[in-house]
C-alpha cells in the first residue's frame, strides 16, 4: 500500500478508545467471564462508531498473537489476576501501538501484516492466486494468512469471509505422490477442503463467537477445537462453534453475490440486512427493535451504500437518520403531524 494511502488509525480513533478496547480484550480472555460483562462489553461496542473500529483491531491482532512464541505473547494472553491482568493491559497497549505499524491501515482496513497475508478494507473486494493455484476471493473487511509448508497448507481466515476455489497440491506429479492437505482455520475450528468451492465466513473471534461455511462444489470436513468433525457435502451449509456444528442448512449462491458486488435479499428481516449492509461501509449502522423484522426483497448494488439506505426509506416504513458519517441509525417512520 503506498504511502499515501495510508492513514493513521490513531488520528481516527482516540488513544484513550484505543486503550479501552485493549482493556475489553484482556477482560475476556480471563477463565471467568460473566454474562454481564459481555453484555457491557457489547454495549460499549454499540456506544459509539470508535468503540467498534478499536475492537475489531485489537481482535485481528488477538488472533495474531496467539501464533507467537514470545513471552510477550504469553503475558499478553493470560490474565488470572488483578495483577496479571494490568501487566497484560501494559503488555498488549505496548504490542498494539509499539509493534511497527500494527494500528497503520487505510479507512477501515485490516492490517496486513506480511507478504503471506492478504486482506481488504471496508467496500473492498479482492481475488488472490496462491502459490499452489487455490483462489481466494476476499470480502469486505476480511483478512487471511497463509502457511504452507512440507506437510500442509494451511490457511488461517483472521477476519471476514471468504470464498475457497481448491487446486491439486502442485507437488504431486502425475497424481503420485502424498498431497498436502488444504485446510482453513477460523477461532472455532478447522475445515479440511475435498476438491471443492465454498466459502467461510468468521463472525466473532472470541470463544464464544461462531463461523459458518458454505459448499457449493465437493465436500468440506467441519472439525470444531473441541475435536468434533462432521462433513459437508455439494448443496450444504452449516454454523459451527469451538463445540461443534450447531445448524446444518442448504447453501445458497445468492449468498456469495458479494463477489459481484450485489447484495440479494428475499424477505430478509431489516435488521439481518442492515447487518449484512453494514459490512460495506464504515463506521455504524443500527436498527431500531420497532422495525427490525420489516421484511426487504430486492438485489442492491453495493457501489453505493447511501443509495441503498435511500431505497429502503421509499419503500418501508422507515426513517434514516444521520447523526454523522459513520454512525446512522435506522427507526420507525415519524408521520408529520
Amino acid at each position: 500500500m503506498a504511502d499515501t494511502e495510508k492513514v493513521a488509525v490513531e488520528s481516527i480513533v482516540p488513544a484513550d478508545v484505543r486503550r479501552q478496547a485493549v482493556n475489553w480484550l484482556v477482560e475476556l480472555q480471563s477463565d471467568i467471564v460473566t454474562d454481564e460483562t459481555r453484555d457491557q462489553w457489547q454495549k460499549w461496542r454499540m456506544a459509539h462508531p470508535d468503540h467498534e473500529y478499536a475492537w475489531q483491531q485489537v481482535e485481528v491482532f488477538s488472533r495474531k498473537l496467539q501464533g507467537l512464541p514470545s513471552p510477550l505473547a504469553h503475558a499478553a494472553l493470560t490474565s488470572p489476576g488483578s495483577s496479571s491482568r494490568r501487566n497484560a493491559v501494559k503488555a498488549l497497549t505496548l504490542l498494539i501501538f509499539l509493534s511497527g505499524g500494527t494500528w497503520v491501515a487505510g479507512e477501515g482496513r485490516l492490517w496486513c501484516w506480511g507478504p503471506e497475508d492478504y486482506c481488504t478494507g471496508i467496500g473492498e473486494h479482492r481475488a488472490v492466486m496462491l502459490s499452489d493455484g487455490t483462489g481466494i476471493e476476499l470480502n469486505s473487511g476480511s483478512a487471511i494468512t497463509v502457511n504452507f509448508d512440507g506437510t500442509q497448507r494451511l490457511i488461517r481466515l483472521m477476519n471476514g469471509e471468504i470464498m475457497v476455489t481448491t487446486a491439486p497440491d502442485p507437488r504431486l506429479v502425475n497424481g503420485i505422490g502424498v498431497a498436502r492437505p488444504l485446510l482453513i482455520e477460523t477461532a472455532q475450528g478447522v475445515l479440511r477442503a475435498i476438491g471443492t468451492r465454498f466459502t467461510v465466513r468468521q463472525f466473532d473471534v472470541s470463544q464464544q463467537g461462531r463461523s459458518s461455511v458454505a459448499v457449493f462444489e465437493g465436500a468440506v470436513e467441519v472439525r470444531s477445537a473441541t475435536g468434533r468433525l462432521q462433513r459437508l457435502d455439494t448443496g450444504q451449509q452449516a454454523a459451527f462453534t469451538r463445540d461443534g456444528v450447531i445448524t446444518v442448512g442448504i447453501a445458497c449462491e445468492a449468498d456469495t453475490a458479494w463477489r459481484q458486488g450485489m447484495i440479494v435479499a428475499r424477505d430478509m428481516p431489516l435488521i439481518d440486512f442492515l447487518a449484512e449492509l453494514g459490512r460495506h461501509r464504515s463506521g455504524w449502522l443500527s436498527c431500531d427493535p420497532a422495525v427490525a423484522q420489516l421484511k426487504v426483497t430486492g438485489t442492491y448494488p453495493l457501489a453505493d451504500t447511501g443509495k441503498i439506505l435511500t431505497a429502503l426509506q421509499r419503500t418501508l416504513p422507515i426513517d434514516v437518520q444521520l447523526f454523522t458519517r459513520y454512525w446512522i441509525r435506522v427507526g420507525a417512520r415519524q408521520e408529520d403531524a
